[in-house]
């Protein structure tokens, strides 16, 4: 089996599918895109992702991106890892609905803080974007508190890549001004997350 390549970034939502790839006992390389020398709208890494964005994950068949998709590759092509409900329909369609909340919902309103510049060139509107964000994050997370985590995980008792995910989001929320102590089951899953070995040892690479 060949080596798989992740590029990311640290910060970057890349830290949940090195996290997957880590629990999964995955053999993988660790590629960093420096985003303070704009390393990733570089040729040679829009030869890897022309979108110029991470996480990318160089497989032998191709190039995959955007998260949610990473995450389900690792979890089915490391079914014995145990990180995705893949016998169960219905539970492998609400990690997948989670996973696309956190992708398409939250983690586009956090980017319009340190970002802001992708929607709008007047400094003006960046300013009124930007002094919106704790509010849509605190919207955001008083969803996932109160109808994405009736268990100990995001599935209930299942364990799942959608944890990671969620968890790697939630380390945004000081950075957007919204305290995190408002959601205490945010807090517990965030505690009970980095109880595991393979969270631990993703997190000791600083990636």
């Amino acid at each position: 089996m060949s080596r798989l390549q992740l590029y990311f970034a640290p910060g970057t939502c890349a830290l949940a599918v090195h996290i997957a790839l880590t629990e999964a006992q995955a053999g993988h390389e660790l590629l960093r895109v420096n985003f303070a020398e704009a390393q990733q709208r570089s040729p040679e890494y829009l030869a890897v992702n022309p979108k110029g964005r991470v996480p990318a994950l160089v497989t032998e068949q191709g190039v995959l991106t955007e998260t949610p998709a990473l995450l389900l590759y690792v979890a089915q092509r490391f079914p014995d890892a145990g990180l995705a409900p893949l016998d169960n329909p219905f539970l492998l369609a609400r990690m997948q609905e989670v996973n696309s909340y956190l992708c398409s919902t939250v983690h586009i309103n956090h980017a319009h803080r340190p970002r802001a510049s992708r929607w709008a060139d007047e400094p003006e509107a960046i300013a009124g974007m930007q002094r919106k964000v704790a509010a849509n994050m605190t919207e955001n997370f008083q969803l996932i508190e109160k109808h994405y985590l009736q268990g100990p995980w995001v599935l209930g008792d299942t364990y799942s890549v959608a944890d990671a995910y969620l968890y790697t989001v939630s380390t945004w929320l000081a950075s957007d001004g919204v305290d995190i102590a408002q959601f205490p089951k945010v807090v517990a899953h965030r505690e009970r997350l980095l109880q595991r070995p393979g969270v631990q040892q993703a997190l000791a690479t600083g990636a």
